[in-house]
């Protein structure tokens, strides 16, 4: 028996290795395959850095110029390759800069690892130089956080980090390390989190519930699915796409459901919410059967939900079991991540034909393409349209490009109006709608799929937003190509004073520099458009180009988006004016 403890006891000395707490995370990290970072040094993480500078040809770290940029390029990465986005920063402001990205990437399931540094721990309380409470301050915006203050502790909290982050329902998580657990040292292993207690990744499947939902699916009329970025995350793209088809029923998707399935697919019907498609929302009051599949009936989707889908049986797929009645009341809830359970019920549906149904979403579409969609795809009104320009881009892409979308008009033009052939191919600011969202998150992504053009669609009020990120395009070479419709208004909100506050023009017109000059001074080739017999070519030139390169197009001013459901009203009082 002492035999056998001594060589348990060599074996465990033999994983081991006496290093420092900095050096840890740095391995942590390379164990999680994770050899790229976004961030920006300070002195509560210089420890961190120092070893990053140590490591310089195992991993690779982006500086951003802002913290916030550091986030949402982390959030553009993750979102596009499916790995958790790495950010780094120091104690106070550095840490307190990451919280609009954080929370950006909480509601929006996008998975982070942040680690920012702290002062020493017997600091702690004492309200030290940079010393701001992360923990307590990110507590309702990460999916956990945790302040380490021992260098023992590192390993086993960056594990559990990254299964939290990336298991189940994705999101960002925080760990606090003080500047003493940088600089200590541990005898370092690392072993990977498979569970922790308490906390059910995914659901366990019922197959009861999946019986019910396939047999209110193959009694149904008048079936509609509405799909969000659940599908995208599951990795469940092909087996949505085999429902769908098997079953033969109209779908539409949320903002942060697109690209999941290719735009054209005949059973598409386009995007549901607030600036969604005419057909997909009136509709959602006609339908007999509503099958919601990864998404969360967020307000901007379901409109007034005292009148939303009440004549539906509504049959909810997810992972979380927090959303199920949240919103909607479910007659079924099927739980469990959408890969494993569309391939259950999918044995027990029929193959169906819902070419009658399918009719009543092309009528309503040709009404929405006459009245709406071909004023902006071929304009008669002199000046330039946001649609067109989204048009353009497609003609040269051929839906192939990943588009990065702000928040804003020119956001809701995006999603409308660009056409996906791959998933992943749509990143944008769902739940939080975060300004400024755009370029860091294009940059993080470029940086995540090198091989693929992304296209930053930008109105000119986020980008001054965040436009220091093209330090980062300078010094990293990221062949970005940004596009900033420039209508010299906050679009968006200058859209709603129109309609609903009698013009009052409030603090939303919008003088902005030289945007041309200002691409310039970071040494990116830049050209402005304000005619329409110019957009073609310069978006031709743009997509050409293989380094970054900047467009401006001059926009109609009052070039509204349409249709829209007014707030508080139901998705059936959709306008198309």
């Amino acid at each position: 028996m002492k035999t056998l403890n001594m060589e348990a006891k060599q074996k465990e000395t033999a994983k081991t290795v006496k290093i420092s707490g900095a050096e840890a995370v740095i391995r942590c990290l390379l164990e999680e395959n994770a050899d790229l970072a976004f961030g920006y040094p300070g002195g509560a993480i210089m420890p961190v850095y120092d070893e990053i500078y140590k490591y310089h040809d195992k991993f690779h770290h982006v500086l951003t110029r802002h913290e916030q940029g550091a986030a949402h390029a982390a959030q553009g990465f993750a979102r596009v390759t499916g790995k958790p986005g790495i950010v780094f920063a120091t104690s106070g402001p550095g840490a307190t800069n990451l919280v609009t990205g954080i929370a950006d990437a909480q509601i929006d399931s996008t998975p982070l690892v942040c680690i920012t540094g702290q002062v020493a721990s017997h600091l702690l309380g004492s309200d030290a130089f940079q010393e701001t409470d992360i923990i307590g301050i990110s507590t309702p915006v990460t999916k956990w956080n945790y302040q380490v203050t021992k260098a023992s502790e590192i390993p086993a909290v960056m594990a559990k980090a990254f299964y939290i982050a990336k298991s189940g329902r994705p999101g960002p998580v925080l760990i606090d390390i003080t500047k003493d657990a940088q600089f200590g040292e541990l005898d370092y292993s690392y072993e990977k989190c498979e569970k922790v207690r308490s906390y059910r990744a995914v659901p366990k499947m019922n197959a009861e519930k999946i019986q019910e939902a396939a047999t209110i699916i193959n009694n149904a009329k008048k079936p509609f699915i509405v799909w969000g970025q659940g599908v995208i995350i599951g990795e469940a793209e092909q087996e949505f796409k085999n429902f769908i088809e098997k079953t033969d029923i109209p779908s539409a998707s949320t903002a942060l459901g697109l690209s999941a399935l290719e735009t054209k697919h005949p059973l598409n019907v386009g995007m549901v919410g607030m600036h969604g498609n005419y057909a997909p929302n009136v509709l959602t009051n006609e339908c007999d059967v509503l099958i919601a599949i990864g998404m969360r009936f967020d307000d901007r989707v379901t409109g007034n939900l005292n009148t939303y889908a009440k004549q539906a049986k509504v049959i909810h797929f997810d992972i979380d079991p927090a959303e199920i009645d949240k919103n909607v009341k479910t007659d079924v809830a099927v739980l469990g991540n959408v890969k494993q359970t569309l391939v259950e019920v999918m044995k027990l549906v029929d193959k169906a034909d819902h070419k009658s149904w399918m009719s009543e979403f092309d009528k309503l579409y040709q009404i929405e393409v006459d009245k709406v969609i071909n004023d902006q795809l071929n304009p008669t009104k002199e000046g330039l349209t946001m649609g067109e320009v989204l048009g353009g881009i497609n003609k040269v892409s051929n839906g192939d490009a990943v588009v990065v979308s702000d928040v804003g008009q020119h956001q809701m033009f995006a999603c409308r109006y660009a056409d996906f052939i791959k998933s992943r191919s749509s990143v944008t600011s769902g739940g939080l709608g975060t300004m400024g969202f755009a370029l860091p998150a294009a940059i993080g992504a470029k940086i995540g799929v090198p091989e693929r053009e992304v296209v930053a669609i930008i109105g000119d009020g986020g980008y001054q937003m965040t436009c220091n990120e093209l330090g980062t395009i300078l010094q990293t070479k990221a062949a970005v190509k940004i596009v900033v419709l420039n209508n010299s208004y906050l679009g968006m909100v200058r859209q709603w004073q129109e309609l609903f506050f009698d013009k009052r023009y409030a603090s939303t017109e919008m003088i902005s520099p030289d945007f041309v000059k200002l691409a310039g001074a970071y040494d990116i080739e830049a050209t402005r458009v304000s005619k329409r017999e110019d957009l073609e070519d310069a978006i031709k030139t743009m997509m050409a180009s293989k380094e970054a390169f900047f467009l401006e197009v001059v926009i109609e001013q009052e070039d509204n988006v349409f249709p829209m459901i007014p707030t508080g009203a139901t998705v059936s009082d959709i306008r198309l004016s």
